[in-house]
């Protein structure tokens, strides 16, 4: 099955072709899918080597100059080891780029903790002005991309995933979608975690929102979804757990509510492992999930009829 890392280099070479100032900068990985393109456009496909630093850096200096730098790597060498130059080179200096990570929470577990980044989005947050896209399926990948070089000026991170889920949804790269409506609550699935958590509310009264989009965080959907199912929100997210509850209660911060952050637990799972494994231990397969969430539904219907 095709992943959304697989609509990467073509979309982003045809980007290329189309629009002068799109430049893509490399640190060895995911060069292969880049030969032909770097051979037609040598000066704006640049691979600065095992150096992710400098690929930061570089991505900085081009933004700069005029350029629109599309920057790609696994997300603990996008995100994590080059963070200084993500805040400094590029926030400080208020440079705009795409920074499109592979590899995700869990993704490849045979390459271990280093591999791994559960706490990206959640490290990006500490910054101003970034906008955070989670697709969920290479066709969204694809619109979100080309939502991303075209942000003008903008700090965009775009968070690929092999997860997906088994449909495309129709997104914007701004607001939620309404899968499903309830009475009883609000589940807000992020990315590919929706087909997980569409079967574990299977049979609920409640409202399920996708979201693709984290930064910004959609607050008026959320709003309006509450008005008719409650402000009882439960948030799955397939990154490190409650990274975007500050941003429901923000949202809700004028009426009573609860939240429940779902997502990858910070204690590090040692053993390599499946991605499915890794899923299942994290309690965001669909029968970890279906527990915590009617659990947390079923307080609530407690709390309501005064038990």
């Amino acid at each position: 099955m095709e992943t959304m890392r697989d609509r990467f280099a073509p979309v982003v070479s045809r980007l290329l072709d189309e629009d002068p100032r799109v430049a893509v900068v490399l640190a060895e990985i995911g060069k292969d899918g880049f030969r032909e393109t770097m051979a037609r456009h040598p000066d704006r496909v640049v691979n600065v080597g095992i150096r992710e630093q400098l690929l930061v850096g570089a991505a900085a200096g081009l933004a700069l100059t005029g350029l629109r730098p599309v920057v790609h790597t696994f997300a603990s060498f996008l995100v994590e080891r080059p963070f200084e130059q993500v805040k400094l080179d590029l926030g400080h200096q208020n440079a705009g780029a795409v920074l499109v990570s592979a590899a995700a929470s869990f993704d490849w577990p045979a390459g271990g903790y280093t591999h791994m980044a559960p706490g990206d989005v959640a490290l990006l947050d500490t910054l101003d002005g970034w906008t955070v896209h989670v697709p969920g399926h290479p066709d969204e990948a694809e619109t979100l991309l080309h939502h991303a070089v075209a942000a003008g000026d903008d700090k965009v991170y775009v968070r690929l995933s092999a997860q997906s889920n088994r449909q495309g949804r129709v997104i914007d790269g701004r607001h939620f979608v309404t899968v499903r409506e309830g009475r009883r609550g609000v589940v807000v699935a992020v990315g590919p975690v929706l087909d997980a958590v569409l079967a574990a509310t299977q049979g609920l009264d409640v409202t399920v929102l996708y979201a693709t989009t984290v930064r910004p965080f959609d607050a008026a959907g959320l709003r309006r979804a509450t008005r008719a199912a409650g402000t009882d929100v439960v948030l799955i997210e397939p990154y490190l757990a409650g990274t975007s509850t500050a941003a429901v209660s923000e949202a809700l911060a004028d009426v009573p509510h609860r939240v429940l952050g779902l997502g990858v637990g910070r204690r590090e799972l040692r053993r390599y492992g499946t991605v499915e494994e890794h899923t299942a231990a994290h309690g965001l397969d669909p029968a970890g999930l279906r527990e915590r969430i009617g659990r947390f539904v079923g307080a609530a219907e407690q709390v309501g009829a005064g038990v």
